[in-house]
């Protein structure tokens, strides 16, 4: 082999690597825009992430808050069953038995009022007949 063939081989094979190199700084160059394509999704997710956590931690707040009002509710309703049970029942109670007083006294009421009643029918009924009688009679 000449030397002239082996320069020739030798800038071959340098082409080749050259072609080769060529090869590995494209491939290079994808891989950086890969990695910086990756790094963009990981920054949108990093703020979807705190967006989130934005989210949890006011929805936290909420709950609080709705804690401390139904710890207040169940404060009010007991307050009330309270009132129900010591105060109004026994209000309603202590009513009711002075209205079964007035109701006994209405029932006599009216049953002396019936009576005087039956009493005015019988009456009329009475009069009526000696209407009638002396009318037979000539009386009248």
């Amino acid at each position: 082999m000449t030397e002239s063939q082996m320069l020739k081989e030798i800038y071959n094979d340098m082409q080749l690597m050259k072609d080769d190199m060529q090869l590995m700084k494209d491939d290079m160059q994808l891989m950086k825009d890969d990695m910086q394509l990756m790094k963009d999704d990981m920054q949108l997710m990093k703020s979807d992430i705190q967006s989130l956590k934005d989210e949890v931690q006011a929805t936290n707040e909420v709950v609080q808050e709705m804690n401390g009002d139904l710890q207040f509710l169940k404060s009010e309703v007991r307050d009330l069953q309270l009132t129900l049970e010591n105060e109004t029942n026994r209000n309603i109670l202590i009513i009711a038995e002075g209205h079964l007083d007035l109701n006994r006294k209405l029932d006599e009421a009216l049953k002396a009022g019936s009576e005087k009643e039956l009493m005015h029918l019988r009456v009329n009924v009475l009069e009526n007949d000696m209407r009638m009688v002396k009318e037979r009679i000539g009386i009248a």
